[in-house]
């Protein structure tokens, strides 16, 4: 218990601590555009990434994983907030956080095992599209300065790294281009352009909301969503980590730790959150790799806001363009076209298609279900082609079965065989197959009593003993003779 709590905490001090530092900067321009998407004050998407972050670095399964305010969460939260006001996406929020953990009890993250790779691979291309998208607006067909500013940023993120290792380069990138905009007098757009930061400290608070059922009928959809969607985006962000990392998380730690983090952010006034990839990602390439990073980043946040916030509305925003365009860069999966030419056609179309609709809705949660479900159709088509040979012999004639009998393949079975034999005797072999399910079984009582009308012995033999156990469950037609396997 000892060493893991050195490993998580201590382990990694220095880099932890500076990781930490780029990441607070970054989160900041990030927080104030969701709340805007959301519809609330630029301050309770701040307080929610200052306490979803402190309280993961303690109540997470992944080291070294940012949770705060997110777009995707933001997206949803929005006709709440306009239909309803802050109250009830703050009491929203703290049920959010009891649905998650009710997840988590329940070993929810185990159904991460049913998403493929190919959706994997979509989502983390479709998310870092997402994050070049965002950027956009903040230097396209602003001024030459501002591409000036981007370039010089994209410059410093990538070279100096060959030169500078002890500070990370995107916090170096920061700190000098703010000094020279500021020396300058530059006319670039700034932090403080997005909207107002107050220098004050989150505080408790019960949401103004009547305790009633209708409340609680007001809310739970939009929890519910929201519970989704929030562990959806952090389960997958988890698996990227460690991938990235070459370590393991705790995914039902996780799902409950969201759980609480919402919670406690919705007592202090914030709106729901959730991990966020791109913050993620520029902790693990800055050096963060514990739970102390995390910590840091939400701690130094409202130190920024309360001690520094007169500097921090004059960060030139081309300057954190830069660096999300680096993140973007390095989020996006680019061995995945070598993929689309090497994959089966139907993972290919799998992985475009999660891209697509993510893109185009601009949700996570859509592209990931969408994509999971064409998988399992396309699964579904693969193995329920099903084959049958037929050998006529003097005594009998033999069907052999292979492959998997089930609701997508009985049609066919039935169909394959001849029915207008009369006075037979006919063996039907499954040594090669095996019977799934309750249409499966449907589909042997149709061919036997088929047989059966025209005075032909059926038999039917080589059923595993799974098979066999169904069969004997559920089969309507018992006059059919079992032979032994």
């Amino acid at each position: 218990m000892i060493e893991k709590i050195k490993k998580d905490w201590f382990s990694n001090i220095r880099a932890d601590v500076l990781a930490g530092i780029v990441v607070a900067l970054a989160l900041i321009p990030e927080a104030i555009a969701f709340s805007i998407i959301a519809g609330v004050d630029p301050m309770i998407g701040l307080y929610a990434s200052f306490t979803m972050a402190v309280v993961i670095s303690f109540a997470g399964g992944r080291p070294a994983m940012i949770s705060a305010a997110t777009g995707a969460m933001a997206l949803l939260m929005g006709p709440l907030v306009r239909e309803y006001g802050l109250n009830y996406l703050l009491a929203a929020t703290i049920l959010t956080g009891i649905i998650q953990i009710l997840f988590g009890v329940f070993k929810i993250a185990r159904l991460m095992k049913f998403i493929p790779r190919a959706v994997m691979i979509g989502f983390v291309n479709a998310l870092a599209i997402l994050i070049f998208m965002a950027q956009v607006p903040n230097f396209i067909g602003i001024s030459t300065l501002t591409y000036i500013f981007v370039a010089i940023t994209l410059v410093i993120v990538y070279v100096v790294p060959r030169f500078v290792k002890i500070i990370p380069a995107p916090l170096i990138a920061i700190l000098v281009l703010t000094a020279a905009a500021i020396y300058t007098q530059a006319d670039v757009r700034t932090v403080g352009d997005l909207g107002n930061i107050s220098q004050q400290l989150p505080q408790f608070l019960i949401p103004d909301v009547p305790f009633t059922f209708e409340t609680f009928a007001i809310i739970f959809p939009y929890s519910i969503a929201l519970a989704i969607v929030g562990l959806l985006e952090s389960l997958l962000t988890a698996s990227i980590v460690d991938d990235m990392t070459g370590t393991e998380s705790s995914k039902n730690r996780e799902a409950r730790g969201q759980g609480v983090a919402n919670i406690v952010t919705g007592f202090f006034g914030g709106m729901a959150g959730c991990a966020m990839i791109g913050q993620s990602v520029i902790n693990v390439k800055s050096g963060g790799r514990g739970r102390l990073s995390t910590l840091v980043a939400g701690s130094f946040l409202m130190f920024l806001i309360i001690v520094l916030g007169d500097l921090v509305v004059q960060i030139p925003m081309p300057v954190l363009v830069g660096i999300m365009i680096m993140v973007s860069v390095g989020t996006f999966d680019w061995s995945s076209f070598s993929y689309l030419r090497k994959a089966p056609k139907t993972d290919a179309v799998v992985m475009l298609v999660t891209v697509a609709i993510v893109v185009t809705t601009h949700d996570l949660s859509k592209g990931v279900i969408a994509g999971v479900i064409l998988s399992a159709i396309f699964f579904t088509a693969k193995i329920s082609k099903i084959k049958i040979n037929k050998q006529v012999e003097k005594e009998h004639t033999l069907f052999t079965v292979e492959g998997q009998l089930f609701f997508a393949s009985a049609d066919d079975f039935v169909d394959i065989f001849d029915f207008t034999v009369e006075n037979k005797k006919v063996v039907i072999d499954f040594s090669g197959a095996h019977i799934w399910d309750d249409s499966a079984v449907g589909a042997i009582d149709k061919v036997m009593m088929k047989y059966n009308e025209r005075n032909n012995k059926v038999a039917i033999k080589g059923l595993n003993s799974s098979s066999q156990r169904i069969v004997d469950k559920l089969a309507v037609h018992k006059n059919a003779k079992l032979m032994p396997h």
